[in-house]
């Protein structure tokens, strides 16, 4: 299966929950051992967080990613700690457990 919820559609309500998501890079952020990839799709953005304590392989293989990968994801909803009110998925993220790269792009200019 491609995805089982969309990137716009995860609320607080959905957490706790198993989802498999798929859609394009648009920012990835690295802090301390943890990083953090803003996932697109035509519905909306959803945080994914790979942490290096829990799965360093995963995280190593997220440090890769460049802007407008095609990504394909499974994880566990969480609420964020800290929550972004300025999109409609702000109050959660996506713990992820499995990366597949689907397609790789030339990083745009």
């Amino acid at each position: 299966m491609y995805r089982t919820r969309t990137c716009g559609d995860l609320r607080l309500a959905d957490e706790g929950l198993v989802v498999k998501l798929a859609g394009w890079v648009q920012k990835t952020r690295k802090m301390g051992g943890m990083t953090f990839v803003d996932l697109r799709d035509r519905y909306g953005i959803t945080q994914l967080v790979f942490n290096q304590e829990v799965n360093s392989a995963l995280c190593e293989q997220a440090n890769k990613l460049g802007r407008e990968y095609v990504i394909q994801v499974t994880g566990v909803v969480r609420e964020r700690s800290s929550k972004n009110t300025h999109i409609p998925t702000g109050e959660i993220e996506l713990v992820v457990s499995e990366l597949n790269i689907l397609n790789t792009a030339v990083t745009p200019p």
